[in-house]
């Protein structure tokens, strides 16, 4: 009994003593360039994202690179210049290319840095000939949206996409009244917040190869999973899916970045690498810039999925814990000195819950999309 207490007392005190531990890699005031977008040899627009990386500690999230001046140039020193839009953002018109020669992109900042991408082959991405869609019951219940595309011109075999999504949801309860400040009232119909719209863009990587294949065809890959519980199927989903040819250098490095920013967290995973792209400072070459830049034409594809094409069993869990309540005798205390935050659902013998679950501009829009049909 005497060894069990002893043991006991021993764990408190080892467990009072914890202090938080903050490593230098979160502090350390390094702020590397990051370089986003693809080259557009097409009539389409070519747009390059410009920021700086933050710290993990750091409050912001976005730091964009302002000033900076960027420049396609041709291996055969015909510059093409790209113009600020502002917030990291810098553009051209279609610029037309001779895709028989190879380009690379040119940054001076503004703190007169000179950053050049290696010349790439441009390529002309093929069409998507396909999005669909599959039930999946393993690894977990959902949605797993998939791609297929063909490529006659043996010249690349190797792709990447991203996406955008757009979804209609709806509060959990819908109020049908509304504070006046001195008593309560029924809604206009313009004053129902229950239907919105809300969107994302892809934050994974998404690549596929047909390399090994006979033939260059890229048949039902993976794009996204949606989980079955997941609010974007309630109602009505789209996707906007974006495809890019590249070579095998920019695949090689794309994969290499979704194994260290995607598959690492347990003690079985790869260990992480540097990664390099094809981007360099001239006058450092050890700075560590990411990003890669490749030249390629964009295509982009867009699908619509109803919930009425789903399993009736499947349910969406709301994000927030929400309940209805009824204040009783307390009701103007309860309701009045914080109108943003209780939301009246009913009249008679009155009930409340709070605004993010029965207000849904709270996480949307209602304004819709100029797409949606």
């Amino acid at each position: 009994m005497k060894n069990v207490k002893y043991i006991a007392i021993f764990v408190i005190s080892v467990m009072g003593c914890k202090k938080p531990y903050a490593p230098p890699a979160i502090t350390v005031a390094n702020h590397y360039l990051v370089v986003e977008g693809v080259i557009n040899p097409g009539p389409d627009s070519t747009i390059i994202k410009l920021s700086r990386t933050v710290n993990i500690s750091s409050k912001i999230t976005t730091n964009p690179e302002r000033g900076a001046a960027l420049t396609v140039e041709s291996d055969q020193n015909v510059g093409y210049p790209l113009t600020e839009t502002g917030n990291g953002k810098y553009a051209s018109p279609g610029l037309n290319l001779d895709i028989t020669r190879k380009y690379r992109l040119s940054i001076k900042t503004a703190d007169n840095q000179q950053y050049l991408s290696d010349f790439e082959p441009a390529y002309i991405t093929p069409r998507i000939d396909s999005i669909g869609y599959n039930i999946t019951s393993v690894p977990d219940t959902g949605l797993q949206i998939y791609a297929s595309a063909h490529n006659s011109n043996s010249s690349t075999r190797y792709y990447r996409w991203d996406y955008s999504e757009t979804w209609r949801f709806h509060a959990k309860y819908l109020s049908l009244f509304v504070s006046n400040g001195s008593g309560i009232v029924q809604r206009q119909p313009s004053q129902y917040f229950f239907y919105c719209f809300a969107s994302d863009s892809s934050s994974d990587i998404v690549l596929g190869s047909s390399a090994k294949l006979h033939d260059n065809v890229i048949y039902q890959n993976p794009t996204v999973h949606i989980p079955s519980t997941s609010e974007k199927i309630e109602l009505e989903y789209s996707i906007l899916l974006r495809q890019y040819a590249i070579t095998a250098t920019a695949y090689a490095f794309w994969r290499d970045l979704k194994k260290d920013t995607e598959q690492l967290g347990s003690i079985f995973d790869a260990q992480p690498s540097q990664i390099k792209g094809n981007i360099h400072n001239i006058n450092d070459p050890a700075e560590p810039v990411l990003g890669y830049v490749s030249i390629c034409s964009v295509q982009s594809k867009r699908i619509f999925i109803n919930r009425n094409d789903l399993p009736d069993t499947w349910q969406a869990a709301y994000p927030y814990g929400c309940e209805i309540d009824s204040p009783g005798t307390q009701g103007p205390a309860f309701l009045y000195p914080q109108p943003n935050n209780f939301v009246p659902l009913s009249a008679g013998g009155t009930t409340y819950t709070t605004a993010p679950c029965a207000d849904c501009r709270i996480r949307g829009t209602q304004t819709v999309p100029p797409f949606w049909k």
